[in-house]
């Protein structure tokens, strides 16, 4: 067999990532991750475990239907036949065999201990499990990859059986072994040690699939790549159970753009930042800020030095153009940022702040005065946004202009454990030319404060009933003054194409929430009249 090929890029966030803690896919959420993998141009997609897991068994019936793959192959996964039986009559290898995937991955058991007390059998016979599952698939006319499981550990305490479970597979017809690093416990030197051992000795087609317990499953993929590995496994954005396995996006962007290995389709690693905050809306994990690569951090600058330097040359303080992987570089707005700053992030708003120093100055010391009061506008883009015109345009947006605002909380001192406290607010506000005057009720004071100024405003401008409160985050600031804290609201909007984000600060929640939602308002209907 080739013991090289062409280099694989194995996902298997179906399979070992939906096994995350709290992480729990519908057959459609499968299909719909599956279609996105295959967008970002990976080689194979593990379904998942049919005959073990009724879910996983209605996803391959479903998958030949719906599925319309252009880059990936479907891999069904399952373990090899049991002890005593042959494979052909091992219901579970049936449902391999019948799953519709050209592709079958086995696990099977490569630590001697894990042989005779997990499996109870012994270690001839798990050769012989092994051999005969192997064997019999690829008669069926499906290709066959082992995931040998606890592979480091196992090599470790009997090098001499961990290589010749390789062998066996290999050699009844096997085209990829997978070292998997099941307990995630392994360092990158000591991988590279490992693999570069098993390609001298063992002669076979190497895989990697790494846990990131120490947080190094990256790092260890790339030095089994680096030591003669040409199968890679992952997840999209690092699922997996613990504390995840290998992030496939990170592994695939740092051997396309840092060590200039093909392993892609040509293009399609510009679709990873779309693809993995598309996957993580499925999976309802919010996507993570702090991710490698397409976080929306990671390319983010908030000292003023980092943007003096940017506004020469962004490369200064960026490893690549975020456009490589379809992302973006951000300003961010605070205590901390200088003229640069807000020059850059005007800029990256549509304002053009380069000529006007004076103008930049005021803006700068206006930002930080405001910060000092408890504002944060690194998160509250729209909110920075209403500042900047009105401080370039020399007037805020005004759609609607507000009398009066109150709140009022009813609570029945004797109601029962499931009745509410019902709140009412009234708004008074002129809007089009017309008066308002608009009650609302809600499940608190916020909801009432929201669902009474909408009311009011939506006679004026209708575009308003689309306009949705998606995220709604609460800060105490100065918490030694207890009850007397300022308070930070930050609140998330979206008109269902996009959303934006607003901040208010005040002296209690409900006098911060309003600033908030007025600024959310405001900006949703300038982005509707632009």
């Amino acid at each position: 067999m080739d013991l090289h090929g062409a280099f694989h890029v194995y996902d298997t966030t179906l399979r070992d990532g939906a096994q995350q803690e709290g992480l729990n896919l519908s057959v459609a959420d499968k299909l719909s991750i599956a279609r996105q993998l295959d967008e970002l141009g990976v080689g194979y997609i593990e379904g998942g475990w049919p005959g073990a897991n009724p879910k996983d068994t209605d996803f391959f019936r479903r998958a030949a239907a719906e599925l319309d793959l252009k880059h990936a192959r479907l891999a069904a996964f399952g373990a090899t036949r049991r002890a005593g039986v042959k494979a052909a009559d091992d219901p579970l290898v049936a449902a391999l065999r019948d799953s519709g995937a050209s592709v079958v991955t086995l696990v099977a058991k490569s630590h001697d201990r894990h042989v005779e007390l997990a499996l109870r059998t012994t270690l001839e016979e798990n050769l012989a499990m092994i051999r005969d599952t192997v064997t019999h698939l690829r008669e069926e006319g499906q290709t066959v990859f082992l995931d040998a499981e606890h592979f480091f550990d196992g090599y470790r305490a009997n090098r001499d059986y961990a290589l010749e479970v390789l062998r066996t597979a290999y050699d009844a017809g096997a085209e990829v072994i997978a070292l998997c690093d099941t307990n995630g416990g392994m360092l990158p030197s000591w991988v590279g040690e490992v693999v570069h051992d098993v390609r001298e000795t063992a002669q076979v087609r190497v895989g990697i699939h790494c846990h990131n317990d120490t947080g190094c499953a990256v790092a260890n993929t790339l030095a089994a790549v680096d030591a003669g590995a040409t199968h890679v496994q992952g997840t999209i954005n690092g699922y997996g159970e613990r504390t995840g396995n290998a992030d496939l996006v990170s592994v695939v962007a740092n051997l396309e753009l840092k060590l200039d290995r093909r392993v892609l389709p040509p293009g399609l690693l510009t679709e990873a930042t779309r693809i993995a905050h598309a996957v993580a809306e499925v999976t309802n994990f919010p996507p993570a800020s702090r991710q490698p690569y397409v976080g929306s951090s990671a390319f983010t600058h908030k000292a003023g030095l980092h943007a003096s330097a940017i506004k020469v040359d962004p490369n200064l303080y960026q490893h690549m153009d975020p456009a490589g992987v379809g992302n973006d570089m951000r300003l961010l707005v605070s205590d901390m940022a200088g003229r640069a700053s807000i020059e850059l992030k005007g800029r990256e708003l549509g304002f053009d702040l380069s000529g006007d120093r004076e103008l930049v100055t005021r803006i700068t010391d206006r930002v930080k005065r405001l910060e000092n009061r408890g504002y944060t506008f690194e998160a509250a883009d729209a909110s920075f946004e209403l500042l900047l015109i009105e401080e370039v345009e020399g007037a805020r947006p005004s759609y609607f202009d507000v009398e009066s605002w109150r709140v009022i909380t009813e609570t029945l001192v004797k109601r029962s454990a499931d009745e509410e406290a019902v709140s009412e607010a009234t708004v008074k506000l002129r809007a089009g030319g017309v008066r308002y005057v608009v009650t609302g009720e809600g499940n608190g004071p916020v909801n009432a404060l929201d669902h009474a100024l909408r009311e009011a405003i939506v006679q004026a401008y209708p575009q308003v009933a689309k306009f949705e409160l998606i995220d709604y985050k609460v800060r105490i600031l100065d918490q030694g003054h207890g009850t007397d804290a300022i308070t930070r609201v930050l609140i998330e909007t979206s008109d269902g194409e996009s959303s934006w984000v607003t901040v208010g600060v005040g002296a209690n929640v409900i006098e911060a929430s309003w600033g908030a939602l007025v600024d959310g308002l405001t900006f949703g209907l300038r982005k509707h009249e632009a």
